[in-house]
């Protein structure tokens, strides 16, 4: 018989419907019936008690709301019925202690990485096109053109091919085998642009810096070139402070072009032509070789999640996340609005009392920043995260906070800062998905495992971005952006453990440039900075 409720965690006073269910049904539920009594969609929440107007509602075993008015046993959980609330939290309550998976069949395990000078590997080989202020974004699409023509020709939009095979009267077939030969087999260039660098306040310029320098240095770059207009706040020293302060014996080129300083824009593209070039060309001749898994600083991140985010994808990804620390290596849970909720569980997890007081304040400041702006945490679940079942912030944190699993929290880190401890980073971001992907990567992360149970096309232009979705149908819908599903521990065909395995597996795979992301296929390449401040 298919199961068809799930109560999380035993002390729940709501289970989740795994089918969609119908008013009257009667299902045998742990040591009673439950009279379902109004239609319920899969995904949705049930009671599992009578609830008085102020009872807490309790899922993954902490709070995610109160009763707005009275919920009968067996009645369905909606936005009318309850209202989001979670506890307050002021600093440990309690030791942590943790006991690793075991991880004996991966710990002489590699992938194929590039090795860099300061002992970072890389999953990709990335030449990487970047203007300090929107004011080059022109520039930087006209190199972006030149440079893809004729150095990427596989990566002309398939839909360019078939207007051109209709243009010149050759099959589509023909057309692809004339422009499919790539100058460099062993390195991609990128581009990316932005809205900022100046008009701002001081602080995003100089946040903006931080990123970009993380980019700079993360291990999938081999190297950079840079284009400044020259009277712009984030000035080209700011940006060079901020990778001294990354990484003070940075080896790799980064070829900065200023065009106040440098005449006609024909003068500096010829120059960025050429001096790029000769700089692609060198990095194209660095070659993937064996790395430990200690090596991988794995991102966590979920966008257009559902009701089964929480009980499938999304713990998977943490029992990753697990066996990565266990490893060595690094995850990295970012997201602050998606952890509304679950503070008191991860404040304990902290290492270190200054961790953990950095954790809070970095929380309290977000928080009051929104309130602020005349909002607040509880408005995070969008439209369609409540229209499967995600109807309080804190619910939706509860499931979003399994991405990172049970290991201590060994480090706190704001917006921009990057990784320098390995194990479990929590990393201030907006929950936006392409914002709080962007930091991510900023802060080192040279692969991302992000979840997703309605769909979402995100990658990113340096780091491949592996697509995980909570369920089989969103898979079968939605195939060409979807790497790996998780739908089997909904049904109760795998275990939480055994989806961890095939997991890590597609990950070395990913790393190893054996397996292409479908968001690389689909040459996605998305870079939005978080933006904290005023426009002036």
């Amino acid at each position: 018989m298919v199961k068809q409720l799930l109560k999380v965690h035993p002390s729940d006073n709501v289970a989740v419907a795994l089918v969609n269910l119908k008013a009257g049904d009667v299902i045998p539920f742990e040591d009673r019936d439950v009279k379902i009594l109004s239609d319920t969609k899969s995904k949705h929440k049930i009671a599992l008690q009578k609830l008085e107007s102020g009872d807490r509602i309790i899922m993954y075993g902490v709070l995610v709301g109160t009763a707005h008015g009275v919920i009968e046993f067996g009645d369905v959980l909606t936005t009318e019925n309850v209202k989001h609330q979670s506890e307050k939290v002021f600093g440990k309550t309690e030791t942590f202690s943790w006991t690793p998976p075991n991880v004996d069949k991966w710990k002489d395990r590699t992938f194929l990485g590039y090795h860099r000078e300061d002992g970072q590997v890389g999953t990709e080989n990335v030449w990487l096109f970047f203007p300090l202020v929107f004011c080059e974004n022109r520039n930087i699409e006209t190199l972006k053109e030149i440079f893809e023509k004729e150095l990427l020709k596989q990566h002309v939009n398939p839909h360019q091919m078939l207007l051109r095979s209709l243009v010149s009267g050759k099959t589509e077939d023909t057309a692809v085998a004339e422009n499919s030969t790539n100058v460099f087999n062993n390195i991609d260039v990128k581009f990316i642009t932005h809205p900022g660098g100046c008009g701002g306040i001081r602080q995003d310029s100089e946040s903006l810096a931080k990123l970009l320098a993380g980019y700079v240095n993360n291990p999938n770059v081999a190297g950079a070139t840079v284009l400044s207009l020259g009277c712009q706040n984030l000035q080209i020293n700011i940006l060079k402070d901020a990778l001294n302060n990354i990484n003070p014996n940075l080896k790799k080129p980064v070829l900065i072009f200023e065009q106040q300083q440098m005449g006609t824009v024909d003068e500096m593209l010829t120059a960025i032509v050429k001096e790029s070039f000769e700089a692609i060309k060198k990095a194209n001749n660095i070659e993937r070789k064996p790395a430990p898994l200690s090596k991988l600083k794995v991102g966590l991140e979920c966008g257009g999640s559902d009701g089964f985010s929480g009980i499938s994808a999304n713990p998977t990804l943490g029992a990753v996340s697990d066996m990565l620390v266990a490893l060595n290596g690094t995850a990295i849970l970012a997201e602050f609005p998606e952890l509304c909720g679950v503070e008191q569980e991860l404040v304990n997890r902290c290492v270190d009392e200054t961790s953990a007081e950095k954790f809070l304040k970095l929380m309290k400041a977000y928080e009051k920043s929104v309130v602020d702006a005349g909002s607040g945490f509880d408005m995070n679940p969008s439209p369609g995260n409540i229209k499967d079942g995600l109807i309080t912030d804190a619910m939706k944190s509860a499931g979003a906070a399994k991405k990172g699993g049970t290991s201590p929290v060994e480090d706190v880190l704001d917006y921009g800062e990057y990784i320098s401890k390995p194990g479990l980073n929590l990393l201030c971001t907006p929950g936006n998905d392409v914002e709080s992907t962007t930091g991510l990567v900023g802060s080192g992360a040279n692969v991302v495992l992000f979840t997703t149970g309605l769909g979402t096309p995100t990658g990113n232009p340096i780091a491949p971005i592996i697509k995980v979705s909570s369920n089989t149908e969103l898979k079968e819908k939605m195939p060409d952006i979807i790497d790996i599903e998780t739908g089997a521990v909904i049904r109760g065909e795998k275990t939480i453990e055994e989806m961890a395995d095939d997991m890590l597996e597609l990950i070395i795979e990913v790393a190893s440039g054996r397996t292409q992301t479908k968001a690389k296929l689909l040459n996605q390449n998305d870079f939005i900075p978080w933006k904290r401040g005023v426009s002036l």
